[in-house]
């Protein structure tokens, strides 16, 4: 059945079911199908257990719904494809289920953002006596293909970056437990802004630090983990990068004035990767150095300042420094140049990890 302006078909199909039948109509423009089938129904025009198409929905992130007409042909294949690469082989049940997950987690927080910060503002009556409702219909209509088509794209070239990543990975172990720098962002006294501030003014806030972080991350070579508010997480292939970021971060947000102090933390290590997240004791502990770190200023673990020392990004230490350009310079030579800084701090015990000696990391004069 065609969506249509004749108020007939969905409309009556809400009337009937008590639901709004704008809703409906957005739902049927959104899907480009009709509701047609019980998840019963859905699960056997699919092929697949009822058992394991519950498996799927709710993986993707959907309630239950009981045997209420309510899913489309568009559902049926989404069941049909999953549980085709599961019968061709080419995924476990398992995986397929997480495929589901990964993916509904995604596309769930991208559909709520959306429609809470984009939509919202494009469906504004334009004009007096005109509601909301009257104008959202051909605004999705408008904006529904074009999205889509970004939507792919985006995904497409996130999809190629991240196997390339795994095509340089050393051996089939390094795909899910690689080397990698991590490091933590956090708004010093967030918990108290959060008393002083308005909501609006709050959340315009952690949108600012939040859009700050991801530019400054994505441009310097990093990879966005995710956000957390006051909070973001990030990697980096080397630690030379992770390093050029964290100061980075610190130095856009200090020319800020409506911004908070910054303290971030950072680790070197293998690092567990899953569905876009990353586990294991090398993100912990970069989590703790950053709650311990000063403000304004970057810590780092043993492992990070040994690696940034390793790759020639760091002096062992400023007095090796000073030897090495004194030599040069008696030599006729341009000196070695270090873009970073390190001073190692006082050991202190970390929960959870024992004790670490973390270490102050700086930019050295004349670096940009």
């Amino acid at each position: 059945m065609t969506v249509d302006d004749s108020g007939s078909g969905e409309d009556a199909q809400g009337a009937d079911s008590g639901e709004d039948p704008l809703a409906l109509r957005l739902e049927g423009l959104i899907l480009g199908a009709e509701r047609r089938y019980t998840p019963f129904q859905a699960a056997r025009s699919a092929g697949v257990s009822m058992e394991l198409a519950s498996r799927f929905w709710r993986a993707m992130g959907f309630a239950d719904i009981g045997q209420a007409k309510a899913l489309t042909e568009a559902d049926v294949l989404a069941l049909r494809r999953l549980a085709g690469l599961v019968e061709a082989g080419l995924l476990s049940e398992a995986m397929a289920v997480q495929v589901a997950r990964s993916t509904g987690q995604t596309t769930a927080r991208l559909a709520e953002w959306q429609i809470d910060s984009f939509l919202e503002g494009l469906t504004e009556p334009p004009e007096p006596g005109m509601t909301r409702t009257e104008v959202t219909y051909p605004i999705v209509e408008l904006l529904l293909p074009e999205l889509q088509e970004f939507l792919v794209y985006v995904w497409r070239r996130q999809l190629a970056a991240s196997a390339g990543r795994v095509v340089q990975a050393a051996d089939d172990e390094e795909m899910v437990d690689r080397r990698l720098a991590v490091g933590f962002a956090d708004l010093v006294g967030f918990t108290r802004l959060t008393r002083r501030m308005e909501e609006e003014e709050l959340g315009e806030l952690v949108e600012a630090f939040e859009t700050t972080a991801a530019d400054l991350v994505a441009a310097n070579g990093g990879r966005l983990i995710k956000t957390l508010g006051d909070e973001v997480l990030y990697a980096a292939d080397d630690a030379g990068t992770a390093a050029e970021i964290a100061l980075r971060l610190i130095e856009t947000m200090a020319h800020d004035e409506t911004m908070p102090e910054l303290r971030v933390g950072m680790a070197f290590g293998t690092v567990t990767t899953r569905m876009g997240d990353v586990f294991g004791t090398t993100v912990n502990l970069a989590s703790r150095l950053t709650s311990i770190a000063p403000k304004d200023a970057v810590l780092v673990d043993t492992a990070f300042a040994e690696e940034l020392i390793r790759t020639q990004d760091a002096p062992a230490s400023e007095a090796e420094a000073a030897e090495e350009a004194a030599a040069a310079e008696k030599e006729g030579e341009e000196p070695p140049t270090y873009r970073f800084g390190l001073q190692p701090m006082w050991q202190r015990p970390v929960r959870g990890l024992g004790v670490v000696e973390p270490w102050l990391l700086t930019r050295r004069d004349g670096t940009p």
